[in-house]
């Protein structure tokens, strides 16, 4: 039997006006309506990722055409646009949130646009949105220390734990960067699953802690959204990401090994 290749779209503003810093990874409300309806009239069956995760852990089937729907960091305009869309068409998403970027007590000011408030991400999930982590301040987790990285995901937990009465299970890597350290304190920290970017679609073999999402922009048109549902061209479709994506490894890692002997000549 060939495996469940299943796509996960990665969202992150909703919004008319984003600012400069969101612009490319921000769709208009009309595009996510659009495309809302693209899946309905597919008959594909939207999960939550703590659902998707779940059946691929008991080995319980998936629906015919699954397809998740995700948003990253928590902007004001999942709750203004998508929200309404969503429960137009009755689909699950889930929804990461960076906690020292919501608008409340925790807030570290470091949000690129509008973002949500507790009581918009409450009324999210009382809808049916899975509420999952994206660290506190959005850093790059695998280029943090290991106590610095601890306190990313451990505050991430604790306050959507706190504000909304349940630990969150599901958690996505800001920028998508992940390591296998990072990895390890995720699971370690109670998260079951964890989503990063890797433009492609996802498969069981990636295991719970790498699964891929493909990212859904400003300039997806109709036809490349019907491209990524159906996972034709997709590695065509992020071929120049790929590449960036690697060449900026590289660099990363230099970094992090130059960070390494600095420390220990201190």
């Amino acid at each position: 039997m060939t495996e469940a290749r299943v796509p996960i779209l990665m969202y992150h503003a909703v919004a008319e006006r984003p600012s400069g810093a969101t612009r490319a990874l921000s769709v208009t409300p009309e595009a996510f309506d659009e495309q809302l309806a693209v899946i309905a009239d597919r008959g594909l069956t939207p999960l939550t990722t703590a659902a998707l995760a779940d059946r691929w852990r008991t080995g319980r089937p998936l629906p015919a055409r699954p397809v998740l729907i995700t948003f990253d960091d928590g902007y004001e305009g999942v709750h203004r646009h998508a929200l309404p869309a969503l429960a137009r068409h009755g689909f699950p998403a889930t929804l990461f949130v960076s906690t020292g970027w919501i608008q409340g007590a925790y807030d570290t000011g470091g949000a690129l646009d509008t973002m949500l408030d507790w009581p918009q991400v409450r009324q999210l999930a009382d809808a049916g949105v899975e509420i999952g982590g994206h660290s506190h301040s959005h850093p790059q987790l695998d280029q943090l220390d290991d106590p610095a990285l601890r306190a990313e995901l451990t505050r991430c937990r604790d306050i959507v734990a706190g504000e909304l009465g349940a630990l969150p299970v599901s958690f996505a890597y800001p920028y998508g960067y992940s390591s296998r350290r990072v990895r390890t304190a995720v699971r370690e920290n109670g998260f079951a699953q964890a989503l990063a970017v890797g433009n492609a679609l996802a498969r069981r073999a990636q295991g719970p802690y790498a699964l891929r999402r493909v990212t859904v922009r400003r300039a997806t048109d109709a036809e490349q959204f019907a491209r990524l549902l159906d996972g034709r061209a997709v590695g065509r479709a992020f071929a120049r990401d790929r590449a960036l994506t690697k060449g900026y490894a590289v660099v990363r890692g230099t970094r992090r090994l130059r960070r390494r002997a600095v420390g220990a000549l201190a």
